[in-house]
């Protein structure tokens, strides 16, 4: 029988150092530390006291030799900064601190060729599982995914024709929510406003769109989009644009939260009254929309909870207890405020 290799001299401690610190076999000390729920509290805490004495770190290609694939969970976001991706990234984060997994990340920079770049990457470390935003992946990442052999989890849409899995909500179903809303509050030179016009936010425009045609009330010229990122400030020289462009502009639905924000800047400083002569819908409902003044109505998005069941669907993979249900559509709200109180 091979024995595990023990540390020399003052190298790097190995498995053998931590299974004779607590007092077990190696074996024991492998399966405390890649399936915890397999073994007693007690025990699991006698090794983890090991573990952080000699400071011993798991090998990551040892265990990918050992078991096919890397004890890794790759996720690639469009964006580390924006608040939305931040929220599923801390979702998937917190589903995977108490196990075996860890989280690399990549940031796709809203780039279809950064993501293709990211996922030739992460293949040939054999992730365990590959959540990724989005179903506008381009033909080559879509291949990549496909071909991955591993769980894939798509996040933040929902659609027909899923990768493997799907979790998140429709873009155009709540774009037009957020316009049937200021229609039916009584506004009817509605503008739509979007920064950074990504596949989702086209999706809203769609949506406005369909809302707007369906009323009798879609002019081209309240549509007031720009590929620059989004920011409050952008906002407010969006809503400036939009005004030259349609001056009885009574409503607008603004693709996020901080171009929503934005405007309702721009209102205060040209002493346009909100709601009575402009009302604001946002979307995702960050929240700067609620302690806004006045408060700003938004369509909130469950970011948090797609982050944790993208999580929970690759697990059940994992284990062979493969989701029967392949798209999760979690839905969104309309959350009335203030902005909209005509």
């Amino acid at each position: 029988m091979i024995k595990p290799r023990s540390r020399r001299g003052g190298g790097r401690p190995t498995i053998a150092d931590v299974a004779r610190k607590a007092g077990v076999g190696a074996i024991t000390v492998s399966r405390a530390l890649r399936e915890p729920e397999r073994v007693s509290e007690d025990l699991r805490r006698q090794i983890q006291a090991a573990v952080n004495e000699l400071g011993y770190v798991p090998d990551p290609n040892a265990r990918a030799l050992a078991s096919a694939r890397a004890d890794v969970f790759g996720v690639l976001v469009p964006s580390l900064t924006n608040n939305v991706f931040a929220e599923v990234v801390r979702g998937i984060y917190d589903s995977l601190s108490d196990g075996p997994f860890r989280v690399q990340l990549g940031n796709t920079h809203y780039s279809g060729l950064e993501e293709e770049r990211l996922l030739q990457v992460f293949g040939p470390q054999r992730p365990a599982a590959l959540i990724v935003a989005g179903i506008d992946q381009t033909p080559t990442a879509r291949k990549l995914l496909e071909t991955a052999g591993c769980p894939v989890v798509q996040v933040m849409e929902t659609g027909p024709d899923p990768v493997d899995m799907l979790v998140g909500f429709s873009h155009l179903d709540g774009g037009r929510t957020a316009t049937e809303h200021l229609i039916e509050a009584g506004y009817r030179r509605i503008g739509f406003i979007g920064a950074r016009m990504d596949p989702r936010s086209q999706r809203r425009l769609a949506g406005y769109r369909a809302a707007m045609e369906a009323a009798g009330l879609f002019d081209a010229r309240l549509v007031t989009t720009t590929p620059v990122p989004s920011s409050v400030t952008l906002g407010r020289e969006l809503f400036r644009d939009a005004l030259a462009k349609a001056p009885t502009l009574d409503g607008v639905f603004c693709n996020n939260d901080d171009i929503a924000l934005g405007v309702l800047f721009e209102c205060h400083r040209a002493a346009i009254s909100v709601p009575r002569t402009i009302g604001i819908v946002g979307f995702n409902d960050l929240d700067m929309m609620q302690s806004a003044f006045p408060s700003i109505t938004s369509i909130r998005t469950y970011r948090y909870e797609i982050g944790r069941r993208s999580v929970a669907m690759a697990l059940a993979a994992i284990a062979g207890k493969r989701p029967e249900q392949r798209v999760v559509d979690l839905g969104f709200e309309l959350i009335r405020r203030e902005s909209t109180a005509r």
